[in-house]
């Protein structure tokens, strides 16, 4: 039956007639709102909207300029669409109730009842979009948990509120820092391992630290390059039996391996092979150096006695000629193979109460027990084995760090006397 001009051809629930105009009329629609040209006209400057996380994006809404318009025009479009949907549907259960026999009033009211729940469908996808323009309230406050809470640091033992301004710092945990890298100690405590070496002794030890005093001077790289590089060396003897041609090329991937961690441009393979006199290959160094990364597990940050030196020399606000008299008690331990086993905060604590007593400055105070957590007690072994090594009579071929030390940019602390033995004790009783 031809249909009369002016009408549209309604598609029925079985019909199988593809809307073909319609549909590309929608994807025209769509095409216009969708679709954004990536040039604005007349070389007007492109606007761009910020960057917003995707997975936030259903609940945010952007309200761009020029754009209200035709968020209306679409919120109208749904509304009106969802109401002519539920008119069809109302208007095709009527014809097919009119057509049926037998009906009774029954069927009818619950037609009706079947058309409220629709036009409560259809009023409620009206009402979405509203309902996303209402802030969402913020979450409640959750209280802190106890581990996470700054601990309380009594004011007269705060020797951080002082640099509050300063971010470089870390004013507000620096007492965590400190407090974290000393329970990280337990990990990496070491024995004499010097048994396990078939082929190495305490004294070729001292002639490799010796040796990377002198590149840590000439490459100029930080103090702590030089003490976590012996710390790497240590831990990787202590597990690796090495033979003693190998021992220097250990000595300078481990300073490979510490420059990487700590420098801000570390030197180059081809440098620590030039220093090696070409005695190993480059295939060689990068071996060791997997080989050493492997035998720590890639873990590197060693807890070193030279960071809590510095911490501790803070807390009674030391000079720098004390603070360098104690770095050269603290690298002479270096050498020495009796204070391998000693942990870096309890050898640090020692090498300051030494320089203390050496300047006459006191002893062994509160605040430096609060902050190290160690009494003079803990102290004294560590004390005894240090001054037996720098009362010995020194070495001709190991006098890389007295010569260090013996210059004027280091405040000829090397050549300093000595105090007694019995200085110190006083010191301890204290």
């Amino acid at each position: 039956m031809p249909l009369p001009r002016g009408k549209k051809a309604t598609v029925t629930a079985g019909s199988r007639i593809p809307k073909l105009h319609a549909t590309k009329k929608e994807n025209q629609e769509e095409g216009s709102q969708g679709k954004r040209s990536s040039s604005p006209p007349h070389g007007a400057p492109k606007k761009r909207t910020a960057f917003i996380d995707i997975t936030n994006a259903h609940k945010v809404q952007i309200s761009l300029p020029g754009r209200k318009k035709e968020s209306a025009k679409t919120t109208a479009k749904k509304t009106s669409s969802s109401s002519v949907s539920a008119k069809n549907q109302a208007n095709l259960k009527k014809s097919s109730s009119v057509s049926s026999e037998g009906t009774t009033p029954e069927t009818e009211r619950a037609d009706a009842v079947e058309e409220k729940p629709c036009e409560e469908e259809a009023q409620k996808d009206a009402a979405a979009p509203v309902e996303e323009l209402v802030a969402v309230a913020p979450p409640a406050a959750r209280e802190v948990p106890a581990h996470l809470q700054r601990q309380q640091i009594p004011e007269e033992f705060d020797i951080d509120s002082e640099n509050s301004e300063d971010s470089y710092m870390c004013p507000e945990y620096a007492k965590d820092i400190f407090d974290y890298l000393k329970r990280r100690e337990e990990k990496f405590v070491l024995c004499n391992y010097m048994p396990k070496q078939p082929s190495l002794n305490p004294e070729m030890r001292a002639i490799l630290i010796d040796w990377l005093v002198e590149v840590q001077e000439n490459f100029e790289l930080y103090h702590e390059t030089l003490y976590l590089a012996v710390k790497m060396t240590d831990h990787y003897l202590s597990q690796t039996p090495v033979h003693r041609e190998m021992l220097q090329l250990v000595g300078s991937t481990a300073m490979l391996i510490a420059s990487k961690f700590e420098e801000r441009s570390p030197p180059c393979v081809d440098d620590f092979l030039y220093i090696c006199d070409d005695a190993y290959k480059r295939e060689e160094l990068i071996s060791m150096e997997a080989s050493i990364l492997q035998t720590l597990s890639f873990d590197v940050n060693i807890p070193i006695p030279y960071r809590f030196l510095r911490r501790y020399a803070k807390c009674v606000n030391a000079g720098m000629d004390t603070l360098t008299l104690a770095r050269y008690y603290c690298e002479m331990s270096l050498m020495e193979m009796d204070l391998v086993p000693e942990r870096g905060s309890l050898l640090a604590s020692a090498c300051l109460l030494m320089a203390l007593v050496t300047k006459d400055l006191g002893g062994w105070t509160p605040i430096l027990q609060f902050h190290s957590g160690y009494q003079t007690s803990d102290l004294e072994p560590v004390i005894r084995k240090l001054y037996l090594m720098l009362v010995a009579p020194p070495d001709d071929k190991l006098r890389a760090i007295r010569n260090k030390y013996s210059h004027k940019v280091f405040f000829e602390v090397a050549s300093l006397p000595l105090v007694s033995m019995d200085i110190l004790e006083k010191a301890l009783l204290q």
